[in-house]
């Protein structure tokens, strides 16, 4: 047995929300193959749905205030040592996050991958903009590298379970929206209620075939006019990266920004690419407010509107990308292209990404150094990226078979190559 899967070290792990489908139910029973203790808080019926095991699944019914010293409690009554959440910086889990670290409980944060398509990101006590990658230079990292570099596989130009992602998402919001009679308090961390949300992802879903014809006559258009091109990529307006992790608001705000500067500052005949984000619901009307913004600064002609879908394609000939934080702009990087970010996010760091004001970044573009982007990237792969996805049964498997042992390691992942004292992998087979 693994010492921290040993008795005098019993690990008890308490899940709170994951990503949408049943990837943290497999990877709780993984973790309890491995000689840990399982507990899981649900606050509405869509995660009681995804949570299999009855006998460890705990409803938390009161209101939101009560949350922190119900949690404290459940610590100290089931000596909780670790708490596993999906995303950190929605209400129950930043609430979470503030008393495990009062109470010196190890928070598990997994995330989509910061490599995207096909990666998941694992950290503990924060990601994104809280993550420890802020407080890290390219010359650690550059430093914590071993020295026989391994070669670095490029991104793959598709992810593999939007289909999963979105089909799991309306199933988990029709939970939510006709069998959460018990949870009478529960608030999604939505802005929107959440028949709406249902309605969205049900419409998305539905209207796919037509989106990615839609999206394959505009994506033609821009790669057929032989005229150079930049790059804007658009996120969910509502997403934790934009709303926590910068000083937008809205994706208005940003599409206001992008085009006045691009009207400033880029060459007459250069377009501009607006390419939206694949799992974008309209909840917000952008591309009405693209037409409109683009006209009051006389630019119409020359913005291009593409629906969702892979970005691959419109990268290959693309003069330079702007983004708010979207781990899209991973891909840009790794293939050169210049990147300018306005929000908070792990890759912005002066060796790669521009400083520019952007009409000057428009114009005349820095140059990524290459080099410190790749030892970026090998630094990453090497500690909280790990293949898989959440939500297709072939992403799972694949993640899975690491995932348990990243949560049992002594370290965390950048503990563990940063002091060059790698923790060796747990088995997850146990031996009485």
């Amino acid at each position: 047995m693994h010492p921290l899967a040993s008795r005098s070290h019993r690990r008890v792990f308490l899940f709170l929300q994951g990503p949408h489908g049943p990837f943290f139910s497999a990877l709780a029973r993984a973790l309890r193959a491995a000689g840990a203790d399982v507990l899981r808080v649900g606050f509405n019926a869509g995660d009681q749905a995804f949570w299999f095991d009855r006998s460890t699944y705990i409803p938390f019914l009161d209101n939101s205030e009560q949350w922190p010293e119900t949690l404290r409690e459940l610590i100290r009554s089931q000596s909780v040592t670790d708490i596993v959440l999906y995303g950190d910086t929605r209400p129950v889990h930043a609430k979470a996050v503030d008393v495990a670290r009062e109470m010196d409980v190890t928070v598990h944060v997994f995330e989509e991958g910061y490599l995207r398509p096909w990666w998941v990101t694992y950290e503990r006590n924060g990601s994104n903009g809280h993550s420890q990658l802020m407080s890290l230079d390219v010359a650690q990292m550059q430093d914590a590298l071993d020295q026989s570099e391994a070669p670095v596989p490029p991104p793959p130009s598709h992810w593999g379970d939007m289909r999963q992602h979105i089909f799991f998402g309306a199933l988990y919001h029709w939970f939510v929206l006709f069998l959460n009679q018990r949870y009478s308090n529960f608030k999604t961390h939505r802005e929107l209620p959440v028949s709406k949300e249902f309605r969205l992802y049900f419409k998305r879903l539905a209207l796919m075939p037509f989106h990615r014809i839609r999206r394959r006559w505009a994506t033609m258009r821009v790669r057929r006019n032989g005229a150079p091109y930049h790059l804007a990529l658009l996120q969910l307006g509502h997403d934790s990266s934009v709303q926590a992790h910068s000083d937008y608001t809205c994706m208005s705000d940003f599409l206001e920004h992008v085009i006045s500067g691009f009207a400033k500052g880029a060459p007459a005949h250069h377009l501009l690419v607006l390419k939206e984000h694949p799992l974008e619901n309209h909840r917000e009307p952008l591309r009405r407010r693209a037409r409109e913004i683009a006209r009051a600064h006389q630019v119409a002609d020359r913005v291009h509107y593409v629906p969702g879908g892979k970005l691959a394609g419109l990268l290959d000939d693309a003069n330079t990308a702007v983004t708010i934080n979207s781990t899209a702009g991973q891909q840009v990087l790794w293939r050169g292209i210049p990147l300018r970010s306005f929000g908070r996010s792990v890759y912005d760091k002066p060796e790669f990404v521009s400083q520019q004001p952007i009409a000057q970044f428009f114009a005349n573009p820095d140059i990524p150094d290459h080099d410190s982007y790749r030892a970026y990237r090998q630094f990453l792969l090497k500690t909280s990226q790990l293949p898989g996805g959440f939500y297709s049964l072939r992403g799972r498997r694949q993640l899975l078979r690491r995932a348990a042992d990243m949560l049992l390691q002594a370290h965390d992942p950048y503990q563990s190559v940063l002091s060059d004292n790698e923790a060796s992998t747990p088995q997850l087979k146990l031996v009485d």
